[in-house]
């Protein structure tokens, strides 16, 4: 019954404190659509950080939707109730304006289905001047918005904090003056940070490349990625306090955003630049009031031990009698402070990430810490009482060769030796997950490694440690992984495959969808396309980088050069003189 999915909408509310309900009529509502569970959604910070500057307007009601669980959803589907908002339980389809926080590939499929359930037209080429208006924000937004051009109004390429007060208000004026929704559209095309896929239309090569990408007139060649200077002008914590989410215990605040460490595999790394960091007055304030509702602190950012007053910032933490977590951590910027801060909060796993296990291959992805980095971290971790390391690794990198991937076992027999010899009987853990090629990194033009080779690498590594106590290997799916690389790199072609895999039940008929539409997932693949002439399906959107910076990366990597980080002065890739 209806009257009962409402109801539990409404008893999610009551367990929140935050949440912000205006009374009816008395603003514009916007819908702000997490394409997961409420569970994943509330525990991203940058979907509550939006969610508060669009209340923070005096015109504009930010209500909240989310994927149904899997109890749930067919519920919704056998009484043919339409997705409603959990703040004033409002179906979806009745609000003007739907913005989705798309942070990862894999949740393009429940990006359709909340649209199916949600009763909105799928197809932009389906909406009329009565329909909503679709917008995109976020990672996936950022990097290659093209696999969902077909369903897509809006796209914002970049940090949001400002540039969707600018898309508000130039809406709102495009509605008063009666415009039709093509030239509301048209006029967001003239904010910086916008894209509107519908101006942009890609021509194809008999090959399948594309031969060029054709703009309407009056719109930019290309979107520059929109970036907040100062970020101690905008708040980002925790604004809605909950206990179900992944950091039930936790009041989330960023300490800085984007990374200046030059990984080539990571877009983050790319996309975000330059590093900006919040100053230290600001997060001491944000602690206090987290201790109004919170016992621990998650401090959010690329690279925590890389903030410069990382041990005065956990000084304050303790000092307010609470706990911290964090969200990474660096093995060559660890602090004695910082890891007895840890283990205070009652930590038991540390968390580095070499990423690969052998010297040659990290000067190639431009890893820099070396293994006396990890052993000086772990040696830090047991003595402050943390008794289990987890390590990130990736399989299948650019140029890897099998002696990389039998120095993956070595690194960890060798490390779970050190942790014995210090007397710790913890657990060593590796996180072993494939390599996905990502836009607007060096590595965006390489091939993946096909599929056999890298399940017989996850099947190499299980087995050389299988026999060995207290190690354990976690493997993500390369299934998916797989997936996940074709949407990353995709071009505008794939939302006819995502249409067709919707109707044929989301991810498990991606493959046949592919298939049907005449399209080859090898070209996707394992194509490794020209870095120097080849049009790529983000060509419209623009970094800050210089177009020869990627290119020239490569040819680093290639020659398995280090590169140094961002420093002040720096003007390599051109993001600073711009």
């Amino acid at each position: 019954m209806t009257w009962q999915l409402k109801k539990k909408l409404q008893d999610i509310i009551e367990e929140e404190q935050g949440t912000m309900i205006f009374p009816a009529g008395s603003r514009q509502g916007f819908a702000l659509v997490y394409p997961n569970t409420y569970h994943v959604g509330m525990s991203n910070l940058g979907f509550q950080i939006i969610y508060q500057q669009i209340n923070q307007r005096g015109d504009t009601a930010c209500e909240r939707l989310f994927l149904p669980d899997k109890k749930t959803e067919p519920e919704y589907i056998r009484t043919n109730t339409p997705l409603m908002t959990i703040e004033t339980q409002r179906p979806l389809y009745e609000f003007p304006l739907i913005g989705f926080d798309m942070t990862f590939e894999m949740d393009y499929f429940n990006f359709m289905q909340i649209l199916s359930l949600g009763k909105v037209p799928l197809l932009v080429t389906d909406r009329d001047e009565n329909d909503p208006f679709v917008l995109i924000g976020g990672p996936c937004a950022t990097f290659n918005p093209e696999p969902l051009a077909g369903f897509v109004d809006i796209c914002i390429i970049g940090e949001g904090e400002e540039v969707i007060h600018e898309l508000l208000d130039t809406y709102y004026q495009g509605r008063e003056q009666g415009l039709t929704r093509r030239e509301i559209l048209y006029n967001v095309a003239q904010i910086e940070g916008v894209y509107v896929p519908c101006f942009y239309q890609p021509s194809y090569l008999e090959n399948g490349q594309i031969a060029a990408i054709n703009r309407a007139d009056g719109v930019p060649m290309q979107v520059k990625r929109r970036f907040v200077e100062d970020l101690d002008q905008y708040e980002a914590q925790t604004v809605i306090v909950t206990s179900n989410t992944e950091f039930k215990d936790m009041f989330l605040i960023e300490v800085a955003r984007g990374c200046g460490r030059h990984c080539r595999f990571c877009m983050a790394g790319y996309c975000f630049r330059r590093p900006r960091v919040r100053s230290l007055p600001k997060l001491t304030a944000a602690i206090e009031k987290a201790k109004q509702y919170r016992s621990k602190v998650g401090l959010m950012g690329a690279a925590i031990s890389d903030y410069p007053e990382i041990d005065i910032l956990c000084k304050a933490v303790l000092e307010q009698e609470m706990l911290m977590s964090v969200a990474s951590l660096r093995a060559d910027s660890l602090t004695e402070t910082l890891v007895q801060s840890l283990a205070i909060s009652k930590h038991k796993t540390i968390t580095l990430a070499p990423e690969a296990a052998s010297i040659r291959l990290r000067r190639i992805i431009n890893k820099t810490i070396t293994d006396e980095h990890l052993y000086d971290g772990i040696q830090m971790a047991i003595a402050a009482g943390i008794p289990h390391i987890r390590l990130y690794i990736m399989i299948g990198l650019p140029f890897e060769e099998q002696e990389d991937i039998e120095e993956i076992v070595t690194l960890a027999e060798n490390i779970k030796k050190y942790m014995e010899s210090l007397g710790s009987k913890g657990k060593l853990t590796l996180s072993v997950n494939p390599f996905v090629p990502k836009p607007f990194t060096p590595f965006q033009w390489m091939p993946m490694a096909p599929m056999n080779v890298v399940e017989a690498k996850l099947k190499f590594i299980a087995s050389s440690l299988r026999q060995r106590k207290n190690i354990e290997v976690l493997v993500e799916s390369p299934k998916e992984a797989y997936v996940q690389a074709i949407l990353a790199r995709g071009d505008r072609r794939l939302s006819s495959v995502l249409l067709m895999a919707h109707a044929r039940g989301g991810m498990k008929g991606f493959k046949q969808a592919m298939k049907a539409n005449g399209l080859k997932e090898e070209e996707y693949l394992y194509r490794e396309r020209d870095e120097k002439n080849e049009i790529l399906p983000w060509h419209s959107l623009d970094m800050g980088l210089d177009a020869s910076y990627l290119v020239q990366e490569l040819g680093q990597a290639r020659a398995e050069i280090f590169t140094s980080r961002c420093a002040d002065g720096c003007v390599r890739c051109g993001i600073c003189r711009k």
